[in-house]
């Protein structure tokens, strides 16, 4: 058996544009010095807690509670009231069919809550394609090695036999530091010297290149 793990923002849907608009909206209403939009992007996939800390360090612990409550209550609000989901990237629908049908496992590890996470995949059918599914519920984040290692534990794989593709340097360290291959993706939030700095096998350029290079990756090892 043979796993490949996917971060979800940035590398399976094109979210930027809901959490840098969330995120500057509940520094507006805890009446907060507006972020940079790219400040914001630059930590898509982090936790929430750990981007509150890196975007507010002066609000502490209880500062950084309110803001992590203010954005969810937002976020959850704009969800239920937007027309259309959060897209996904081009060709991410017929890929993950496609690698299923070629029996690979697939799993998800990322910074969004379970919640969050349940809801993308609803919003695009694919609440069956994901053996597991990691989030920042309950593991601490990006970029420790926990959500891969609970992963591969779930499904019975062990890390020769997994791939974890994502978009940023967060996703390549824990690939790392759970001695998974990391493959980097160049349609995220992260650029690609950024990536390959930390870690990055392989950059990809689309996802219809992954089936391809999964199977001569294990050829060949």
């Amino acid at each position: 058996m043979r796993l490949i793990v996917f971060d979800c923002d940035g590398t399976l849907v094109d979210s930027q544009h809901a959490i840098v608009a969330t995120m500057t909206a509940a520094f507006a209403e805890l009446d907060l010095p507006q972020p940079r939009a790219d400040a914001i992007r630059a930590l898509i996939g982090l936790s929430l807690e750990e981007t509150a800390r890196h975007l507010w360090p002066q609000g502490g612990a209880a500062g950084g509670a309110r803001l992590v409550a203010t954005y969810r209550r937002l976020f959850f609000d704009q969800r239920t009231a937007a027309a259309t989901p959060d897209p996904l990237f081009p060709h991410t629908h017929a890929t993950l069919r496609a690698l299923e049908a070629l029996g690979y496992l697939l799993g998800v590890a990322t910074g969004k809550s379970r919640r969050g996470l349940d809801a993308v995949l609803a919003s695009h059918n694919l609440q069956d394609c994901f053996l597991t599914r990691q989030t920042a519920d309950g593991h601490p984040g990006k970029p420790h090695p926990g959500m891969l290692l609970q992963a591969m534990a779930e499904v019975g794989v062990t890390a020769d036999d997994t791939l974890m593709l994502g978009d940023t340097s967060f996703d390549m360290a824990m690939a790392v530091n759970a001695g998974v291959t990391p493959i980097g993706v160049a349609w995220g939030y992260h650029d690609v010297d950024t990536l390959q700095d930390a870690g990055a096998r392989v950059i990809l350029n689309d996802f219809r290149e992954l089936p391809a290079f999964v199977s001569g990756h294990w050829t060949v090892s």
